[in-house]
């Protein structure tokens, strides 16, 4: 039985929450070959739900083949990615500072959803499980829009927000998964490794 895991992702947060598990794990980073970021492109009229399914699958199936391509030991494989939605309206990353604004102003004083797809590949199997949150956020001036923007922290994060930082004081209640709005969401993810042989 392996005791580790793959974990094709950069987020830092990702990280953090396998180390809360207890699990242990290995980067399986994109070399400069691979062009991850057009992996997350929404196709048109997507769903929010299949887009973070069909995303993560991609990119699952992306990491096995780095795997193999590197003639690494075999053990698990874990990818997930998060997306925000508003509806049917999909928020990725913020392109730069001023979209980060424009998604924040869209988001304000209303309630939206965080969907976050796991999939775990153990061998010729695959794990897949999806968390769906509810995030309501205070109505924000556009001067706190800014001040956070200002702050960097909404770069490189679906919705221009990262619920572990200082938008909290933003946000009224959650419904939902706390872990899932971060990027991993715990109960799924222990579920799918476990499913992978993997103790917990």
């Amino acid at each position: 039985m392996v005791n580790f895991v793959y974990l094709a992702s950069q987020s830092p947060r990702r990280r953090q929450l396998l180390e809360q598990l207890g699990v242990q794990y290995e980067l399986l980073l994109a070399d400069a070959s691979e062009d991850a970021e057009a992996l997350e492109l929404a196709l048109k009229n997507e769903a929010p739900a299949a887009y973070v399914k069909r995303v993560t699958a991609l990119k699952l199936d992306a990491a096995v083949a780095r795997l193999i391509r590197r003639k690494l030991p075999p053990a698990p494989v874990l990818c997930s990615d998060t997306t925000v939605a508003l509806g049917r309206t999909i928020y990725g990353k913020p392109e730069n500072a001023r979209d980060a604004e424009r998604m924040l102003s869209e988001l304000a004083g209303k309630t939206h959803r965080v969907l976050t797809a796991i999939a775990v590949q153990q061998g010729t199997q695959r794990f897949q499980a999806v968390s769906t949150s509810r995030v309501s956020f205070e109505p924000m001036t556009a001067e706190k829009i800014h001040a956070y923007v200002a702050t960097g922290e909404p770069m490189g994060k679906a919705g221009a927000y990262g619920i572990q930082g200082r938008v909290a004081m933003h946000i009224m209640r959650i419904h939902g998964s706390y872990s899932g709005i971060m990027g991993l969401p715990l109960w799924e993810t222990a579920a799918l490794l476990q499913a992978a042989g993997i103790k917990i």
